[in-house]
């Protein structure tokens, strides 16, 4: 016979996103679980090693993300385990936030456990009983068998948007052809001689991306290289690179790197991610033999970590009352339902071979989230928290970063708490109500705490593609 749990809010994924969302729920009030199916919490920013956390700022240097996800970063600081927020040498975006992704998992359960969350390690949704528009339940497995959880209201964080798509909420996926962006199988090497790549930066400058800041690495700590250009050429590895792409950090002789790539799958089908995983593991130990070989710096260098799982950028993207799109995000779009901002510009992996697509937003600034996108059709009782957010496929490619993540995570927490408390539906929570709890958690919405000039409803302003 299967067990039951009630709770107020279930937040099904522990990864950044489900983080700040379940501390959010539980800080507002509501009775909340976090469900992971790791046993560990961070998702990609540990069990994939996506690192470092970018960004917080726009390229104008204006901090945009603040709340939760910068009380992390602060308490990390705290424990020695980030510098906080430094600039990006790659110069494609203004700040970068390196992190010990092994203290980040204590950290999370700590703040999960003052807010007075439950979290439930190693436990996987297996199915969602959904009848007329509203989760009534969802069941889970774990090493004690079977437990039917049911919640008045439920975030969706898992990342891919399997609580949506098994609620049966529309979606889609991928670019005009239905496909997405490529996989990366990441992974950390120590003993590294960061001061012998520094000098060859600074004596090639031609090398590497046209925004590096090689000219200031006298006076800022290298944190980021692209480029090695003739030498991933002449090595002509079978990879879809066009340059070599690392980040330094935590410890001084140790980097990350991001170069593997793995095209052409689609992460939602078991057989796709098992090639992905084995073909990403070939290709760490074919990159740390070039990196050993071919890269100044790295001739005593050698594999110390390799993410538990391949790094997924884009599965589903669930439809929502609103799709934020690339023009939205290019142009610094404001709307009046906003419940987070990014920064970080359109950066979209060719899903079908080498190169970026890179759009910067207008004049250095910053984009809205609207409360809109966060809200699924056809399902009244969930909520979207992470990438898998109602976006364009172009949008996708900046909300899917990690602060990004962070910032609407808590905004979903907080939507969650309120829907509790008023017993309403997702559509139907007083998003001025929800603006002002933001906004006294510290988030930064770009508007003022009190927000005069009427209530910010779900029905005002534009309804794209509803």
């Amino acid at each position: 016979m299967n067990s039951q749990k009630q709770v107020e809010v279930a937040v099904l994924g522990g990864g950044p996103a489900g983080i700040a969302a379940a501390i959010s729920a539980a800080r507002g009030g509501a009775k909340t679980i976090l469900v992971e199916r790791y046993g560990f919490l961070g998702g990609m920013s540990t069990a994939a090693l996506v690192y470092p956390w970018m960004t917080f700022h726009s390229a104008a240097g204006e901090q945009v993300i603040r709340g939760i996800a910068q009380e992390i970063v602060d308490r990390l600081m705290a424990l020695q385990a980030s510098p906080g927020h430094l600039r990006d040498t790659v110069g494609f975006v203004h700040t970068l936030t390196p992190y010990n992704p092994e203290v980040y998992k204590v950290l999370a359960c700590d703040m999960l456990h003052e807010a007075g969350v439950e979290v439930l390690l190693h436990t996987s949704v297996i199915s969602v009983n959904a009848t007329e528009g509203c989760i009534k339940s969802v069941l889970l497995h774990n090493k004690s068998g079977l437990v039917e959880l049911k919640a008045h209201t439920y975030v969706d964080a898992t990342g891919d948007g399997d609580i949506a798509c098994l609620a049966g909420a529309p979606w889609e996926q991928g670019n005009d052809g239905h496909k997405v962006q490529p996989m990366t199988m990441k992974f950390r090497m120590r003993g590294v001689d960061l001061a012998k790549v520094k000098q060859y930066m600074q004596a090639n400058p031609a090398e590497f991306y046209e925004k590096s800041l090689v000219n200031e690495l006298d006076r800022l700590p290298l944190t980021g290289v692209m480029g090695f250009y003739s030498h991933w050429k002449a090595a002509n590895l079978p990879i879809e690179r066009e340059g070599l792409l690392f980040f330094t950090g935590p410890h001084e002789d140790e980097v990350l790197i991001n170069v593997s790539r793995i095209s052409g799958l689609d992460p939602t089908l078991a057989e796709d991610l098992t090639k992905a995983e084995i073909e990403g593991r070939k290709q760490v130990l074919l990159l740390e033999a070039f990196f050993r070989q071919h890269i100044p710096g790295f001739e005593q260098a050698s594999v110390s970590a390799v993410g538990t799982q391949i790094g997924v950028r884009e599965t589903r993207r669930i439809l929502g009352r609103y799709v934020l799109s690339g023009e939205d995000v290019l142009g610094g779009r404001r709307f009046d339902d906003v419940i987070a901002r990014s920064g970080y510009p359109i950066d979209i992996h060719n899903p079908e071979g080498k190169g970026v697509t890179a759009n910067f937003i207008r004049e250095g600034g910053a984009y809205d989230i609207p409360y809109r996108s966060i809200v699924p059709r056809q399902v009244d009782n969930l909520l979207l928290a992470g990438r898998c957010i109602s976006t364009t496929h172009e949008a996708q490619a900046t909300t899917r970063l990690t602060p990004s993540c962070m910032a609407i995570g808590q905004a979903a927490g907080a939507a969650a708490a309120l829907a509790v408390r008023y017993e309403c539906a997702a559509a139907d929570v007083p998003v001025l109500e929800l603006q002002q709890r933001l906004l006294k958690a510290g988030a930064e919405l770009g508007i003022r705490d009190g927000i005069d000039g009427g209530e910010r409803l779900m029905g005002r302003g534009d309804r794209k593609r509803e």
